[in-house]
């Protein structure tokens, strides 16, 4: 992985490059290559709403013909993820952590995937160019397109106290939900240009002709996901759906229902849904709940003296919460729509030894836009974008690795804070059981304030006052 992170920079300049190769040269002379645990997001999917969906009504136009039925992994998502595997295989082999064409026999190698269809399928794809000689078995615990409770970022333990210190976080995040969307007052204008919502059904039956989000609401409970109620849920399915459209017709005019776009604009559709993601799945308090399962699994997997490649796969808010359990600082991903965690993206985490010491770097490693677009074939001369992802607190050594103990060391804190979580129920919830909420609904609205349930709020947009239904 660190050779496709030099690799990647030879566009920069010659000189540049050929000093960074050398650096790669000493590097590998130096250490050897033990381990390798990626936790990846799903590839290209198809949009999570369809049929009568909201999305469908904000816009007289048509939408993309998937090749996929909703929420599933697209045609395009598959032949990607069979490159991205492929490509994993030339730097594993490269490195001397396995032979070309392996076969497992033992322990070895673990896949382990959501028992969503767009997860597992992901799962088997990578697999697939990952060890193509291999009938990979993917474990997964239930049957096609339900939620595993170890990728389920749920809430497993809650109290009032709790609850409220989470609420805190979200409207302490970067000025609070109102201010954060607000700063992108301009991307949602631009989507209601897109969409033509003044000349869709929702307009034509008088509901609405703009998108209104200052009725957003947060639900926060035991059992289950963070949730948003309200029209920012809605403006976020609207830019998820075109950032995969976007994707799925390689940047066309149609992408846009005609329209063209610049590359930051289509970003601007990026920042819409990381507000989403932000405000639900990275506040510290909420990430170390969230995440418990998965945090303990890649533990675990570091641990494991026999293991040579893991890969577990599920989704962005995985990713998201991992990463703010562990106080890791994300790169703003470059050639990418999303900046965060694009489609496909994988935290990778790899085991070095020196011989007498073990030591960790990671990194985040995706499909630049135009790689999804191309389908580009993958290999070492044309890698996939690969970025480290630094831990804060946490020292580095001259060439950019942490010490195994110190990065195991931040994945126990994150276990401790959730243990010191008190639950309000008489039994927790297993973090590894799927659970419901039992008690009503808390809802809080943009300023944190608690709410009635099923109180509508008034949005406002365009000058315009609109009860949001």
């Amino acid at each position: 992985m660190r050779k496709a992170l030099l690799l990647a920079a030879l566009s920069l300049c010659a000189a540049e490059a050929f000093s960074q190769v050398q650096r790669e040269a000493a590097f590998r002379s130096k250490y050897e290559l033990k381990e390798v645990v990626v936790m990846s997001r799903h590839n290209i999917r198809s949009p999570l709403t369809s049929g009568g969906a909201g999305v469908t009504r904000v816009t007289p136009h048509e939408w993309f013909k998937w090749t996929a039925p909703s929420s599933q992994l697209s045609l395009r998502g598959g032949v990607l993820e069979t490159e991205m595997g492929q490509f994993f295989r030339k730097w594993v082999v490269d490195n001397g952590l396995l032979p070309d064409n392996y076969r497992p026999t033992g322990t070895e190698v673990r896949f382990y995937a959501n028992s969503r269809q767009r997860t597992f399928a992901t799962a088997k794809y990578f697999s697939a160019g990952f060890l193509p000689f291999a009938n990979v078995e993917i474990e997964h615990t239930y049957d096609e397109d339900k939620m595993d409770p170890v990728f389920t970022p749920q809430f497993t333990k809650m109290n009032a106290t709790y609850r409220q210190q989470v609420s805190d976080e979200i409207n302490a995040m970067n000025g609070g939900p109102k201010a954060m969307m607000d700063a992108i007052a301009d991307e949602i204008s631009l989507l209601e240009d897109v969409l033509e919502i003044s000349k869709s059904p929702a307009a034509a039956k008088g509901d609405t002709t703009h998108l209104t989000y200052d009725d957003t609401q947060f639900v926060l409970e035991k059992g289950s996901e963070p949730k948003m109620k309200g029209g920012y849920t809605l403006i976020n399915s609207v830019a998820d759906a075109l950032v995969l459209q976007f994707y799925e017709t390689e940047g066309a005019p149609e992408a846009a229902f005609g329209k063209t776009l610049t590359e930051e604009q289509w970003k601007g559709f990026g920042k819409v849904k990381a507000v989403y993601d932000n405000l639900l799945f990275t506040t510290k308090s909420a990430a170390v709940n969230l995440a418990y399962p998965l945090v303990s699994l890649i533990s675990e997997e570091l641990r494991q003296s026999g293991r040579k490649f893991t890969f577990l796969c599920g989704h962005d808010s995985n990713l998201a919460s991992i990463g703010s359990a562990l106080d890791m600082q994300f790169p703003e991903a470059v050639n990418a729509v999303e900046t965060h965690t694009p489609i496909g993206s994988k935290i990778v985490f790899e085991k070095w030894t020196d011989g007498t010491t073990e030591y960790v770097a990671v990194n985040l490693v995706y499909q630049a836009y135009s790689q999804l677009q191309g389908r580009t074939l993958l290999n070492l001369d044309t890698p996939p974008m690969v970025l480290p992802i630094t831990f804060a607190g946490l020292t580095q050594n001259a060439d950019g690795l942490y010490l195994l103990d110190d990065v195991l060391g931040r994945f126990e804190e994150a276990k401790a804070a959730y243990d010191a979580i008190e639950d309000e129920d008489a039994t927790a919830l297993d973090p590894k059981d799927k659970g419901e909420a039992t008690r009503p609904q808390m809802l809080y609205n943009l300023a944190g304030q608690v709410v009635a349930p099923g109180q509508r709020g008034l949005g406002i947009a365009g000058g315009k006052k609109v009860l949001m239904k």
